[in-house]
């Protein structure tokens, strides 16, 4: 046998170890947010500390996007890990994207469930509008096509036999610029989700018009996904991803820690605490499942009258797309 040379060994060793190293680095997860504290989850991770296995199995880092539609592109680019957004963008991942691996892993945020909030469509309060029919040849504003809002809104007005492009136009506006919008008379209707609904409807300018729960009944409005080759990749970083949420899920919730909780969202949307005080993590919120967990059946639901109403090519059956197993799995280490 030829005796490797000393550099070369030295060099094969250092590759070793390096290499045993780099398998050791926390799986770094891109996570999508677009709201906050709708989606409050990405706030979690301004205090690391709180969480168990941060920095060992894995690491998070939030991504801002604007709706749903350029997570979709960054999810088939490789440019995401998670995505977080409306059932409808699953439909749209699989048909229009061609992701048929993705899966829907996770849960954000629930809109309508029993007595909490719904997002509202919000008009001047001084506006001739009364009925959905009024909004005929009106300027309608949303954050993304295709997101949850844009989505309940279409279904709505086509069940009142109103059609975009037909009967109004949408136009594309962030959150926040869409109040001021209306008040300068540049659109007709504003798609108002939290926090922004609360501050408008303290100035008394402006009234909700009809909200999301009455487009779509109670909504998951967003859900986690995740492609079938990363979890594969990266199951047991996930797992400890999903127990350290819930984990955090439960402090948030945890009434004799709301003030650190309050302060904590205010600093990660700089905003101060008090425009929280009244609202955030009361029944006038968002519903949020402690485990995390999608409610699959209202996701189909959602997805069955998109599809009814032609806005998505075809139905698919939402528990193909679906892979609970790693949130499950966190809920059992919880006592």
């Amino acid at each position: 046998m030829k005796r490797v040379p000393l550099a070369a060994a030295i060099a094969l060793a250092l590759a070793f170890v390096a290499g045993a190293a780099w398998s050791d680095e926390p799986v770094k997860l891109r996570f999508a947010w677009t709201t906050v504290p709708g989606q409050l989850i990405a706030a979690f991770y301004q205090k690391p500390e709180m969480l168990k296995h941060y920095g060992k199995s894995y690491t998070v880092e939030p991504v801002y996007y604007k709706g749903s539609g350029p997570q979709i592109t960054a999810l088939a680019a490789g440019e995401l890990d998670m995505a977080l957004y409306a059932p409808a963008a699953l439909a749209f991942t699989v048909e229009n994207a061609g992701l048929k691996d993705v899966r829907v892993i996770g849960d954000g945020t629930r809109d309508g469930h029993g007595d909490y909030n719904s997002r509202k469509y919000m008009v001047l309060a001084t506006s001739p509008i009364h009925r959905i029919e009024d909004l005929k040849g009106k300027v309608l504003a949303t954050n993304s096509i295709a997101g949850a809002m844009d989505t309940a809104m279409r279904v709505l007005l086509h069940e009142h036999g109103l059609e975009d492009k037909r009967d109004y136009q949408v136009i594309e506006l962030d959150f926040p610029n869409q109040f001021p919008a209306l008040t300068a008379g540049k659109i007709d209707l504003a798609s108002i989700p939290l926090p922004f609904s609360i501050a408008v409807e303290k100035t008394g300018k402006a009234r909700t018009l009809f909200t999301l729960k009455d487009a779509m009944g109670e909504s998951d409005m967003t859900i986690m996904t995740a492609r079938a080759s990363f979890i594969a990749a990266h199951r047991a970083a996930l797992v400890d991803f999903f127990e350290d949420t819930q984990s955090v899920m439960r402090w948030f919730y945890d009434p004799a820690n709301r003030a650190q909780a309050l302060a904590l969202v205010a600093a990660f949307t700089k905003r101060p605490v008090d425009s929280y005080a009244d609202w955030l993590l009361t029944k006038k919120d968002d519903y949020r499942d402690p485990d995390i967990r999608p409610n699959l059946d209202a996701v189909q639901h959602d997805i069955d009258i998109e599809a009814r109403m032609g806005l998505l090519k075809r139905r698919i059956d939402v528990k193909q797309y679906a892979d609970l197993s790693l949130v499950d799995e966190a809920a059992k280490r919880h006592p």
